[in-house]
């Protein structure tokens, strides 16, 4: 069912949840310091923090009272992620909550006692992060993001848009050990439908701007985009200069289409954070997190930008439109 809303309006909401009402406090006179080790900094990451942050106070922990929050960003670089961890474990928090791979081996490899929550991971076993997804065992649980079962949706979805594309490129930072699979199923949907894929491994922004100026050399008329460190954090330069080379692009998060990507399809992020704050509340409980099963997404969503598809010449197909969770005009 397609739904209109003002993102605004939302946020504005949201916050009213987060600061505002009377809750029952987790735990009278503690104080719980919690530690984020995120790919972008809080301003580029407001609707998962909110998500997060409402979640917990409605179990009754409260920022400012009995919740300190500690945010640590990489802003995009992962090789920063031990650095920023270790300085988490050295404050020290009850509990870190990680978002992405690089984050959560990051985390494992500086503590093995204190709780590690993944508020998303593109591959939790096959990073080596958990012993299985039932029995994750150690110090780390969470959510996966299911990513690599999606990046050949995106492809599909991309092609139901404009079915004249021949050539689609993929878009990542093949240097994230989640990434090799997702460039796997982004080639397998592209030869089930007859396309032409391509690999554009990306490491730095300047690799993003480099890559687009070669797009129409390559000849790609289709973009699919991975998630990562590196993507989320140049979010608007990848969409910015997919509208300048007018290329379809599919992303894996309404986050990019936010900020005027074409369409997006992937978990609903907030969800996963808003859940996240559950198994929170679990550990400081009792509960090991090796003993609490890592949980899949519940919430798919479509998401489409209109006002980029007019632009793109795009006129999006009745159906496709019909499938969206939420169209953006």
């Amino acid at each position: 069912m397609t739904s209109l809303r003002r993102r605004h309006v939302l946020a504005g909401a949201v916050a009213g949840l987060v600061l505002g009402g009377s809750q029952p406090r987790a735990q009278s006179g503690h104080l719980y310091r919690v530690g984020i080790l995120e790919t972008v900094p809080a301003e580029l990451n407001r609707d998962n923090l909110d998500g997060l942050l409402r979640g917990l106070r409605e179990r009754g922990y409260v920022e400012g009272q009995n919740l300190r929050i500690e945010y640590r960003s990489a802003d995009g670089q992962a090789e920063r992620f031990l650095d920023l961890a270790t300085e988490l474990v050295h404050l020290p928090v009850d509990l870190i909550v990680t978002r992405g791979t690089p984050a959560a081996k990051a985390a494992k490899a500086v503590t093995d006692q204190i709780p590690i929550v993944m508020a998303a991971i593109g591959e939790p076993l096959g990073a080596g992060v958990v012993a299985s997804l039932a029995h994750p065992g150690g110090n780390v649980t969470g959510f996966s993001a299911y990513v690599t079962e999606l990046a050949g949706k995106r492809v599909e979805l991309l092609k139901e848009a404009r079915p004249s594309i021949a050539r689609v490129g993929f878009l990542q930072n093949l240097s994230n050990p989640v990434s090799p699979p997702q460039w796997e199923a982004s080639q397998a949907a592209a030869r089930t439908l007859g396309l032409a894929a391509e690999l554009l491994d990306v490491r730095t922004p300047q690799d993003i701007a480099d890559t687009f100026a070669r797009i129409a050399v390559n000849r790609l008329d289709a973009l699919s985009v991975g998630i990562d460190a590196l993507t989320q954090a140049n979010a608007k330069l990848i969409v910015s200069l997919a509208a300048e080379h007018k290329v379809l692009t599919a992303y894996p998060a309404r986050e990019f289409v936010d900020v005027g990507g074409l369409l997006s399809y992937g978990p609903s992020y907030p969800d996963l954070y808003y859940r996240a704050a559950g198994m929170i509340d679990k550990i400081f409980k009792g509960a090991k997190p090796g003993d609490l099963p890592v949980e899949q997404p519940t919430k798919l969503e479509l998401v489409i930008n209109l006002k980029t598809a007019n632009a793109l010449g795009l006129e999006v197909p009745p159906n496709l439109l019909a499938r969206a969770n939420e169209v953006i005009e």
